[in-house]
């Protein structure tokens, strides 16, 4: 059984405060139904004539005529008990002084019936508690579960009794507790208004004092116990009572103020009881309390009565404590409940005031308004105005406080600020393009004249659209900046985002409606901020995009790069179409390795295959160098670099194709120039090529020496950070057997082409006037430098067949030069590509010859004339042409002479 429950199934005690009226009626109810029972049961002791013929005698007699009259013990012992039945635990309040006349029979008839002892059960029924102990003097409603204890009420009935014991039990399963678990003290109960409801038992009871369990008589529901009922052990002084009743009533005091339902408490507590009465004041006040369950059944157990008084004193004042914090707490958030409060009805009636005035409308009509007058000035499609007014006509039905109202008007306020039909005008002179491009970019002059070119074609056509640019090349050549300089070359708006990494195909498409937090995609988004339907979009780091479980970005953005579908491209979120079409797109990847084909196939590729030692250094002059210095805040004069200078930085410490790091160096000058500068060591510096070792330390690249050595030639090759030039050894370790071994982390492709030209040597030593023999008995090792770097590509093969040769032939090329082509089994020379990024390369090396295959002829042609400056090139188409660019062909080799000498 528990208490204070809410559940009708639980021994449930309602709040004092709120059944102070029903306990008055509860009082006058029991009187009548006492009178009706004393009635009755005079009646039913009518059958035994002996009885009835003494209690007949009793009830003639005055109260003082009975204790005078000569009683018999056996008289006396049934009128005790009539009396008591009569009664049903009324008992007299008699005091007992000691100027009672206790002699005679009568006065002892009293005396007894004045003992509340004599009146309560010794066998009593038994209900555990599970929420809280009961103390004596509460008088609280009480519900419990009909089911579970309805035995023990019709035990309570049929012994026509009014009391029950409950008794605190720190079990959850009530209804089965073992008689161990119960406490040993529990509170008698005097029960009234008892009534059977169909699932549960309704009661007031009214606490009456402490008993303890002497013996159990039955364990099970209905428990029974054989109880006696202890006094209280007064050991204080009577003023010692009184002033820990004093600090109780103080405490009340301070309770009070903080606690409203606490003086109805109080004055019911006052109404039965005196203050000065410490026993029941130390009931009252832990009863009150919101301490813990044994704390609580500890002062329950405890009959000392000083000890208790300060049991409950320490819990009051507990309970002052938290009463105070909680009165705080709820003060402040009634302060500020408050003041919010007075702030919405002040703006609550100064909306309506202006509604009245016609000086402003509500929220929804604002909204609606925004809205039509955002729709008159577009030029929506015929879909996205059918679409709007429903939109709109819904916006004006909904709640303003319901979710899909503010999911309306988001969509609404995306749809009316996209660019409908607002087209900026493009600027297609080719003299103003063309000046803002060089004015931005050194070097780069196919780059510029192939944009120059798209440009001249949207000049004829009226407009510049349906096409998508992809500028390839190595990082830090420029192609953000191109992209930036296209679109001011065209006077449009410029964004840019970055694709790389990207997983979601939502970030292209956007989100559907249905979620939380949807937005739009990243080409909603554009046109919104750019505010015009062609702006310059880029996407940046193409070939990094990647592919998740959300979806495949890259497929994603086949429908909005391509030329035949963007015109009808239809985001999710907005779920409207709107034309992509007249937007330009510029795509920057470092390589196109790494982007999708049908998404590389919609593109235009240009490409930037980084910058020689030259053009670096007019990039330097024209817009790093000042550009730092404007960043750091110092003036011309006061810093100035050399050209020699520069040129020492490009070549020994950013040998890299972009300026990327080239500014980084240049930056870490003009702060090692500002320290100077701060500390007032120089008023102004030039600075000299002597001293950047002291700014920058020892150089990262030394000067790369031309080899021309047996066995030793200069290949070139392409990698994604520009060209570069790779030194191919190749050694014979020994005679005792044939082997090739391969060494410096080459890919599978590149040991292909090694064993290609390996086996094409062997079968033609002969051809090559070399010692048909030698790698019969040779084990040959071929290398590869900078063995950490992968390296792959079939551009090496006649590079590593003229390393065989050489080895072969024991001789040297005749001349200082690099070569690149892939090589078949047949000796064809076939064609490789990035033979510009090859040639940038073997300029930054100094070398001015070049063997190239013939099918690359019209590659190199397209080369700007700079960089074919000062090249001696030979075009080759089979390995024969390489030989004799090489070797004296028509001569015998050395091998081939000692080989006939031997």
């Amino acid at each position: 059984m528990s208490n204070f429950s809410d559940k009708p199934d639980e021994l449930d005690v309602v709040n004092n405060t709120e059944t102070a009226e029903t306990t008055e009626q509860t009082d006058d109810a029991v009187e009548h139904k006492d009178s009706l029972e004393l009635d009755s049961d005079k009646t039913s002791e009518a059958e035994d004539s002996s009885k009835v013929q003494h209690l007949e005698e009793f009830e003639e007699m005055t109260l003082q005529e009975a204790m005078e009259a000569e009683i018999s013990e056996e008289l006396k012992a049934h009128i005790i008990e009539q009396a008591n039945k009569v009664l049903e635990g009324e008992h007299i309040h008699h005091s007992e002084s000691e100027e009672e006349n206790t002699s005679s029979p009568a006065g002892n008839v009293s005396k007894a019936l004045a003992k509340p002892e004599l009146t309560y059960p010794q066998n009593l029924l038994l209900l555990p508690v599970k929420e809280r102990p009961f103390f004596p003097g509460q008088q609280l409603p009480v519900l419990i579960s009909k089911s579970a204890w309805e035995s023990t009420f019709d035990s309570l009935e049929n012994s026509n009794s009014k009391y029950i014991g409950f008794v605190y039990v720190d079990r959850e399963e009530h209804e089965t507790t073992p008689q161990e678990d119960f406490r040993p003290i529990g509170t008698l109960v005097k029960i009234s208004n008892l009534k059977k409801r169909d699932d549960y038992i309704q009661m007031v009871g009214e606490g009456i004092c402490r008993f303890r369990i002497e013996n159990w008589l039955h364990g099970e529901a209905p428990y029974k116990a054989v109880v006696s009922y202890p006094k209280d052990d007064i050991n204080g002084s009577e003023n010692e009572l009184k002033a820990y009743g004093m600090a109780i009533m103080n405490a009340f005091r301070e309770l009070l103020p903080l606690n409203p339902l606490y003086s109805e408490e109080l004055k019911y507590f006052l109404s039965r009881y005196s203050a000065n009465e410490p026993a029941h004041l130390a009931d009252f006040a832990a009863g009150l309390t919101t301490a813990d369950n044994e704390k609580l059944q500890d002062v329950l157990e405890t009959f000392d009565l000083v000890h208790r008084l300060e049991k409950v004193l320490a819990l009051f004042k507990h309970e002052i404590e938290v009463t105070q914090l909680q009165f705080n707490i709820r003060e402040r958030v009634e302060e500020n409940l408050t003041e919010h409060q007075r702030e919405f009805f002040l703006r609550q009636q100064l909306k309506e005031i202006q509604k009245e005035l016609g000086i402003v409308k509500d929220d929804q009509t604002l909204d609606k308004d925004r809205f039509e007058e955002r729709l008159e000035k577009l030029a929506l499609t015929d879909e996205a105005m059918v679409k709007a007014e429903e939109e709109l006509h819904k916006l004006t039905i909904l709640d303003p406080q319901s979710p899909e109202y503010n999911v309306t008007r988001n969509w609404l306020d995306w749809l009316t600020q996209l660019p409908w039909g607002q087209i900026s005008e493009d600027k297609l002179k080719l003299k103003r393009a063309k000046k803002i491009l060089d004015q931005k970019h050194d070097g780069l002059e196919d780059v510029k004249n192939r944009i120059l070119e798209f440009i001249a074609v949207g000049a004829l056509k009226g407009e510049v659209s349906g096409s998508i640019i992809c500028l390839v090349g190595p990082p830090g050549v420029g192609k953000t900046s191109i992209g930036k300089s296209i679109a001011e070359a065209l006077g449009r708006k410029f964004y840019r985002f970055s694709v790389g990494g990207m997983r979601d195909e939502a970030e292209i498409k956007g989100h559907r409606r249905t979620y939380i937090g949807a937005m739009p995609g990243k080409f909603v988004q554009a046109l919104k901020d750019c505010q015009t339907a062609n702006p310059v979009i880029m996407l940046d780091e193409i070939d990094k995009i990647g592919s998740s479980y959300h979806g495949d970005p890259a497929a994603a953005l086949l429908e909005v790069l391509d030329p035949e579908q963007n015109q009808d491209f239809m985001d999710h979120f907005m779920d409207v179409r709107f034309d992509l079409s007249k937007a330009l797109f510029v795509c920057t990847a470092n390589t196109l390795d790494t982007i999708p084909a049908p998404l590389l196939d919609r593109m235009e590729v240009i490409r930037l295959s980084g910058y020689i030692t030259e053009e670096k250094i007019q990039i330097a002059k024209h817009h790093l160098w000042p550009s730092l210095l404007k960043d750091s805040g110092l003036k011309k004069q006061q810093v100035q670099i050399t050209t020699p200078a520069i040129r020492h930085i490009i070549e020994g410490y950013a040998r890299e194709a972009g300026v990327r790091n080239l500014k980084k160096q240049l930056a870490k000058v003009v702060r090692k120039v500002a320290m100077r500068l701060v500390n007032k060591e120089i008023e102004s510096v030039k600075i000299h090529v002597r001293e950047l070792e002291q700014m920058l330390g020892q150089p990262r690249f030394m000067p790369e020496k031309q080899t021309h050595q047996i066995g030793t030639v200069t290949g070139l090759a392409w990698t994604s950070l520009g060209g570069a030039t790779l030194s191919i050894e190749a050694s014979r370790v020994h005679t005792l057997n044939r082997g090739f071994k391969l060494s410096g982390q080459l890919g599978e492709v590149m040991q292909e082409s090694a064993g290609i030209a390996y086996s094409y040597i062997s079968s033609n030593l002969e051809t090559y006037k070399a010692d048909p023999e030698f790698f019969d008995k040779a084990f040959v090792h071929l290398h590869v430098p900078d063995g950490a770097t992968p390296k792959d590509g079939p551009s090496a093969g006649i590079t590593m067949a003229t390393a065989l040769l050489s080895l072969a032939r024991g001789e040297a090329i005749k001349t200082p030069l690099a070569m690149t082509g892939e090589l078949s089994l047949t000796g064809q020379v076939l064609p490789v590509g990035g033979i510009r990024e090859k040639v940038i390369a073997a300029r930054r090396l100094g070398l001015q010859t070049l063997i190239l295959p013939n099918d690359n002829k019209k590659d190199y042609q397209e080369l700007p004339d700079y960089l074919q400056e000062g090249l001696t090139v030979h075009f080759a188409k089979h390995f024969n042409d390489v030989a004799k660019l090489t070797f004296e062909i028509q001569k015998p080799s050395l091998a081939l002479k000692q080989s006939h000498k031997n």
